[in-house]
Formats: C-alpha cells, sequence, structure tokens
C-alpha cells in the first residue's frame, strides 16, 4: 500500500541512537518516555501527538524521530510527519527524498498512501514535509488536515508531528489543537525558563492537551542500576 523501500539507501542518521545502539541508556530513556505517554492516559489511549519546543535548536526532531523509533519497535505501526513547513529537517534523518510530501496531501494534488515511504526501521513510515508552502498555519489549520488524520488512522496505530518551535510561529498550537496529546522539549542549560512557560501558555490557550515535556541533552552520571539489568 504505502511505498516500497529504496535499493542502496544512505544509512539512517546517527542521531536515531533507539536504532542504531538500542540498549545505550538514552534509548532506554526514550523507552521509559514511550511508557509515560502510554499510561498518561487512563480513559482514552493516545494516537496522535505532537513533538515540539519553544524555540529552536532544542531537540524537538529528535525526541520525534526517537520515539517514533521506540514505538515501532513496540510492534504498532507508527507514521512519522513532518509538519515544521519552515525548516523541515525528517527527510535528512531518514535519507529521504523531500520532493512532495505533507504539502502535497493538504492541497489535494496527491493521496496519503502515495506519498508516505517506509524507512529502514520495521513499522516505521515517514511522511515528509514535501515542496515549503506559502501559507503553513493556514495549510495545518486546515479541513484536509484533519481529513489526513481521519486518513492515516485507518492505517496507522500512532501518528507523530514534528513542527516548528511554539514561539516562533503558530503553527504549533494550531496542530496540537487537533492531536491527542503535546510534549514540549525543553533542553538543558539552554531553554529559559520565561521561554518554556510561555510555550506552555500558548499551547494551553490552543486547548493543547500537554502530556509532558522531555528534558533533553541532561548530563547524568552513570547509572549502576542500569548497568545491573542493561548488560
Amino acid at each position: 500500500m504505502f511505498g516500497k523501500k529504496k535499493k542502496n539507501e544512505q544509512p539512517l542518521n546517527r542521531t536515531l541512537i533507539t536504532h542504531t545502539d538500542p540498549r545505550s541508556p538514552i534509548a532506554e530513556q526514550y523507552k521509559t518516555i514511550r511508557t509515560n505517554i502510554e499510561f498518561s492516559s487512563v480513559s482514552e489511549s493516545i494516537r496522535s501527538i505532537v513533538v515540539t519546543s519553544s524555540g529552536p535548536a532544542e531537540g524537538k526532531s529528535t525526541t520525534v524521530s526517537n520515539l517514533a523509533v521506540v514505538f515501532a519497535q513496540q510492534g504498532k505501526k507508527v507514521l512519522l510527519i513532518d509538519a515544521d513547513l519552515r525548516k523541515p529537517t525528517a527527510h535528512y534523518t531518514f535519507r529521504k527524498d523531500n520532493r512532495v510530501g505533507l504539502t502535497n496531501v493538504l492541497t489535494k494534488q496527491m493521496e496519503l498512501s502515495k506519498v508516505v515511504s517506509r524507512t529502514d526501521i520495521e513499522n516505521l513510515y515517514l511522511l515528509t514535509s514535501g515542496p515549503i508552502p506559502p501559507n503553513p498555519a493556514e495549510l495545518l489549520g486546515s479541513k484536509a488536515m484533519g481529513e489526513l488524520l481521519d486518513g492515516a488512522f485507518q492505517s496507522f496505530d500512532m501518528v507523530l508531528f514534528d513542527t516548528p518551535p511554539v514561539l516562533a510561529v503558530t503553527d504549533a498550537p494550531i496542530l496540537a489543537s487537533k492531536c491527542d496529546g503535546t510534549i514540549l522539549v525543553v533542553h538543558s542549560n539552554q531553554t529559559a525558563t520565561e521561554a518554556a512557560k510561555k510555550a506552555k501558555e500558548l499551547l494551553m490557550a490552543a486547548q493543547a492537551k500537554i502530556i509532558g515535556s522531555v528534558l533533553n541533552d541532561k548530563q547524568q552520571k552513570e547509572s549502576h542500576y542500569y548497568y545491573y539489568y542493561g548488560k
């Protein structure tokens, strides 16, 4: 149904540590986040998640890519959508072509099944951003976005979105209002407290359901507990 994996593609980006080193302490932390997401809602299952940050270069794209991997490793059929229609990066991470993608689906030029591609990771599929449009916020808030989500739920167990930073543009809050949950990535020793608070306020004002935050790039001493069970 969805695009076949092309032969002779370059290896995946090294930022996908959950794939390249799945028994590492960092990969285990991503699995812990996965578990916390699954237990964050008792009454309703979470099938769509927006991952964003207050500002640029705080680790949201790395976080959402690795979360997609650990959900796929769990056996769930996962679709990662690059909804950062300003500075998309997922096609670099997964070594994919980005000539067509999300914007082609939202403008009714192509069907979802025609532009989703398989990745080298079992159960994980990718929808790249496609051509950068002049009106990203309008596209993400359009009726077509809701229709895309409905279509994705028919084929995938979990849909994750990478979005632009919250304080830069309105794209993330708009998309977050359509999804089951939102995760705010905070970069250790970089994200200002006031910026994180403002990002949270903007997301809540858009009726986003914030299910947690991820502290990225926090230096941690070696855990003897992990190595007892991890080796």
